[in-house]
């Protein structure tokens, strides 16, 4: 009778061990693929993503914006004529 009680508690044990398993299985499986989504989300969220140097651009460009609309709020009597930058136009454009 003892084995008989040895040999049921081996086989229950070993259902028990082969259903966690597949419960682990099927997990490792449902994490696999929401770990695939994110990654493909992840990719496409990069590439919408400015490079560092498109940043630095972007900021260049921000500053002359700014520095054309400083220039524009200007008076006329704020503005000093520069001798060089005259000298440097072309004549036709200094008779206009």
């Amino acid at each position: 009778m003892m084995s008989s009680s040895c040999s049921f508690r081996i086989t229950r044990t070993t259902e028990n061990l082969a259903l966690t398993l597949s419960a682990l299985s099927e997990r490792l499986v449902k994490l696999e693929t929401q770990m695939g989504t994110l990654e493909k989300k992840l990719i496409q969220n990069q590439e919408s993503m400015p490079s560092l140097k498109e940043i630095e651009i972007l900021d260049g460009v921000d500053k002359l914006l700014k520095d054309c609309h400083h220039l524009l709020e200007m008076n006329d009597s704020d503005v000093k004529p520069n001798e060089e930058v005259i000298n440097d136009l072309p004549q036709d454009i200094i008779a206009a």
